[in-house]
């Protein structure tokens, strides 16, 4: 097809997405690219508009649930280096959209800069944690951006200032198709004392969460003032299977997943979940997981 001549050194056909995904499912992408820089991005875009495929970006996969399907058109990698720097400057961290998340935190704490190790623990990427606006009880990660490079679906290359960007609870006006890099003012702090805030908040986030070897994912939104975890506790669900998919013991919004799951488990399980909470207690859990 005409859509891959002149980029067939980064684009593959029929790649399996369930190796890019936390939850390790889902069927393959129709066209699957990585690029290797900026220039490569762009003429991709351009060529997938002229000829009306649709285009998605796929971050670190933490939080994104794939049909057994798959996903039609062309599914986005930022996995090259280029994509992935991150620098320190004048009390500022620049960081690619392609980076990940716990790199942009750890370089920022070896600097001796405070406000991005409330994130620790959060899996994904920068451009990720930017368009979902990704955060915890201590804050989020739009609270301290100034900056935002994104391209448009027409690989219009654009840069969005401080003015320009609304943060809200998990989301951001950033729904162009690719964030390319986000800019942080943060505030200096000693680097021996951020550490050991980041590490306490690590070790208490890591106790609650499935274990390390478990493929999962959190799914809910938490509704305003409420933990969505708590809610789907409440209602007795912690540990109800749909298939090989099962409500975490150890946290009620995580799904994981065993040997033998598809998607369809996890879908029918979230809508299981979504119900018998609406049922009991009149609440409606909205979902933060992507669903493709």
């Amino acid at each position: 097809m005409s859509l891959i001549i002149g980029f067939e050194k980064f684009v593959r056909q029929a790649e399996p997405l369930a190796e890019h995904t936390w939850f390790h499912l889902g069927g393959p992408a129709e066209y699957f690219a990585e690029p290797n820089t900026r220039e490569e991005l762009q003429a991709l875009v351009r060529r997938c508009a002229q000829e009306s495929i649709p285009v998605r970006l796929l971050g670190g996969g933490s939080n994104l649930l794939v049909r057994e399907a798959g996903a039609a058109g062309m599914v986005v990698h930022l996995s090259a280096p280029a994509f992935g720097q991150i620098t320190v400057a004048n009390g500022r961290l620049s960081a690619g959209g392609g980076a990940k998340l716990g790199q942009a935190i750890s370089t920022s704490v070896r600097e001796g800069l405070a406000g991005l190790e409330t994130l620790v623990g959060i899996p994904g990427t920068v451009g990720g944690a930017l368009h979902g606006n990704a955060g915890s009880r201590g804050g989020d990660i739009g609270q301290w951006t100034c900056r935002a490079t994104v391209m448009t679906t027409t690989g219009e290359i654009i840069e969005r200032s401080r003015e320009e960007l609304i943060f809200a609870y998990r989301e951001s006006s950033l729904d162009e198709l690719v964030i390319l890099a986000g800019e942080f003012q943060l505030e200096p702090d000693d680097p021996e004392e951020l550490t050991k805030r980041m590490q306490k908040q690590w070790i208490v986030k890591k106790a609650a969460q499935p274990l390390g070897h478990q493929s999962a994912g959190c799914i809910f939104k938490n509704p305003r003032g409420m933990s969505a975890g708590m809610l789907i506790e409440q209602a007795g669900l912690k540990n109800t299977r749909v298939g090989q998919a099962a409500v975490s013991e150890r946290h009620a919004n995580f799904i994981v997943t065993e040997p033998g799951a598809t998607s369809q488990d996890v879908l029918r399980l979230i809508d299981m979940v979504r119900q018998r909470v609406m049922d009991r207690l009149g609440i409606e859990l909205e979902t933060e997981i992507e669903i493709w």
